[in-house]
């Protein structure tokens, strides 16, 4: 399986930090942003990835990861590192046009698409290792479920989904990571921008929704969606906390 790591955007909430870099690029505690989804996925046995960007910031990208030679998987005996490419996203025009970006990339596999702003502090191994086809949507309980996608559970199934609904059906967010079989590029040329113009991943959820083969994944430990100060300032104080020196 490979990985979609997408880190464009604009970071306008974090201004004036990302008027001179990309926010992915931004420190948690001792480290960018980014490096938090790369070893999460190398911890979880993904050994090729892509990274998605806008044309803007792909060079501080590769001046900082380069080809994935910091990233040497510690569960093998032969110390090779994994590979990380880059895709260019030149119009901030959605999460699922920035995965089918990655098409060719992928190929026949199927994928984890990670949102590269977000910090997940379960492991995610499981079900990687574990999944076979459909789509997994990984779920977390918040307090102000007006502000994310929002799944609605019955007996342990998704039964619909909302796009920061006013009245929110549950308080189950939608967080940024998601496991997709090879069927989500046939899945994203079906659906329509909308209507502010961008192909939404809400929107091919939906669609394995409809054929019954959504899954949710519930997240137990801390999740932070690195978006605003406050929430940046939050994740580095629990990193603080959290690492051993």
């Amino acid at each position: 399986m490979k990985a979609v790591i997408l880190a464009g955007g604009s970071g306008t909430r974090l201004h004036p930090l990302t008027l001179v870099t990309n926010k992915h690029l931004l420190p948690v505690f001792n480290k960018p942003v980014i490096y938090y989804a790369i070893e999460k996925l190398v911890a979880a046995g993904i050994r090729k990835i892509m990274i998605v960007t806008s044309p803007n910031h792909i060079d501080s990208f590769v001046r900082l990861l380069g080809s994935g030679q910091h990233f040497v998987p510690t569960t093998t005996t032969t110390a090779r590192q994994i590979q990380i490419v880059y895709g260019i996203q030149n119009e901030p025009n959605g999460i699922a046009y920035g995965l089918h970006i990655a098409e060719d990339y992928i190929g026949d596999d199927n994928c984890v698409l990670f949102l590269g702003d977000n910090i997940f502090m379960d492991d995610i191994s499981s079900a990687i290792e574990k999944f076979k086809k459909g789509a997994t949507v990984f779920l977390k309980k918040v307090s102000d479920p007006k502000h994310f996608g929002i799944a609605e559970v019955r007996k342990g199934k998704i039964v619909s989904l909302e796009e920061k609904p006013l009245k929110p059906k549950s308080n189950l967010a939608v967080t940024g990571l998601y496991i997709y079989d090879n069927s989500v590029f046939d899945k994203i040329r079906r659906i329509p921008p909308s209507e502010r113009g961008e192909y939404e991943i809400t929107s091919v959820n939906s669609l394995y929704l409809e054929e019954g083969s959504l899954h949710g994944q519930m997240l137990k430990k801390e999740w932070f969606d690195i978006g605003n100060i406050e929430a940046l300032h939050k994740a580095s104080l629990f990193m603080k906390k959290n690492t051993i020196m």
